[in-house]
């Protein structure tokens, strides 16, 4: 089995997911074309240097639609000799795209793949292409089908986190990300978002709000609590899962919730033959891939099991990972991440993450191993886990080495 290698990282600044943000005058194919031509400048590939670009994106309709992966490679001045395949596990999905990347590159499919994703989440709304467990009335009856937010709140109330306590998680994530924005260490893979002009429309983050405290995030009401407590009753469907619970608490609200933003990864992942023939070398190698199916009511708890398939097939323990970026969907995420694995928060997301930054769906697997790899670079430390929870019960997981 050959190793696959990362040989480069980069993203796009997350753009408010609005119709006044930064990049909403910016399509999903443009977006995503622009990262494919940049991937490919700074690497000096030719032709068709690689096998296939593997994109994610969640909602799949509309200029999102139509195998936007090919769309992309066919705008960007790649060659039409390249395919493209989209994929969509849900928040993880630029993830799936960096982890199929790495297992045909393993098993011989192929020397070298652009992997990433993309979300215009000002311009196609989340959840308008619809989804079956939702919409569904069996399935979503039989599987205890409730929002996302319900489930972040019965995260927290199974495990016994407080809104003073992802509150707190909050705070830190956007002093964290402020401080590495500030210190630079976004730097080598931000790519701005220029014009037909070359004017740059956006630079940096914009969703960030520094000035956060906990003051000001105790004003905020909690954001699930109508939809739970009144109609359509989703706490009363929740209970029929966990009927050990008497009620459901209420802590999660936009302050200590990802942020909806625009934006766009992609990585260049390849053997080690690739490397040779472009004279690149190698970043980190990625160890191990992984995913899971976890309980679609509570639906947000998989980094748990998830993290501990990776490490058993990958025969490593907790104490193997010196850095972790666990996607802040929700607080309570992070917060029983955690709680499970007793690791030291500072390890966990030091840059910031998805509060702070904003949670471009189709993007965040892609970015958060790219974030990890620079940190581990930066702080010359070895090996990194990057998890997410996906929507009607999973996760995933990727492993890397710094090389």
């Amino acid at each position: 089995m050959q190793d696959a290698f990362i040989y480069d990282a980069i993203r796009s600044p997350r753009g408010k997911g609005r119709p006044d943000g930064a990049l909403h005058e910016v399509t999903a194919v443009a977006l995503s074309a622009r990262m494919l031509d940049t991937l490919s400048a700074r690497n000096g590939l030719a032709g068709g240097a690689v096998e296939d670009v593997i994109w994610g994106n969640v909602t799949q309709v509309g200029e999102q639609g139509g195998c936007l992966a090919r769309s992309a490679v066919l705008l960007s001045g790649l060659h039409p000799s390249i395919p493209g395949l989209s994929v969509n596990r849900f928040c993880a999905s630029g993830m799936e795209a960096v982890n199929l990347a790495a297992n045909q590159i393993r098993g011989g499919a192929g020397a070298a793949y652009i992997a990433g994703g993309v979300e215009m989440m000002s311009r196609v709304a989340m959840g308008s292409d619809g989804a079956a467990i939702a919409v569904d009335p069996a399935l979503a009856m039989s599987t205890c089908f409730v929002p996302q937010g319900i489930s972040a709140d019965l995260i927290a109330t199974e495990y016994g986190f407080t809104r003073e306590q992802a509150d707190a998680l909050a705070v830190e994530s956007q002093r964290r990300a402020a401080a590495a924005w500030a210190a630079g260490h976004f730097d080598r893979s931000v790519v701005p978002v220029t014009d037909q002009n070359g004017l740059t429309i956006l630079a940096r983050d914009e969703y960030m709000r520094p000035a956060t405290d906990m003051a000001s995030l105790a004003a905020l009401k909690p954001a699930f609590r109508d939809m739970g407590e009144g109609m359509p009753g989703f706490d009363r469907v929740a209970l029929m899962k966990y009927p050990h619970l008497e009620r459901i608490e209420h802590i999660h609200h936009a302050g200590n919730s990802s942020g909806i933003v625009d934006g766009a990864a992609a990585l260049l992942v390849g053997n080690a033959e690739f490397g040779r023939a472009y004279d690149l070398r190698p970043r980190a190698r990625i160890l191990a891939t992984a995913k899971i199916g976890s309980d679609p009511t509570i639906m947000l708890t998989g980094p748990v099991p998830v993290t501990e398939k990776i490490l058993r097939e990958a025969g490593m323990t907790i104490a193997d990972i010196d850095l972790f970026e666990v996607n802040e969907a929700f607080a309570s995420v992070v917060l029983r991440f955690l709680q499970a694995f007793e690791v030291d928060p500072a390890r966990v997301n030091p840059n910031g993450g998805a509060i702070a930054m904003g949670h471009p769906l189709g993007a965040t697997g892609a970015i958060i191993i790219g974030t990890l790899l620079d940190e581990l670079e930066r702080t010359g430390k070895t090996t990194g886990l990057a998890t997410l929870c996906i929507a009607s019960g999973m996760g995933a997981a990727t492993i890397i080495e710094r090389i």
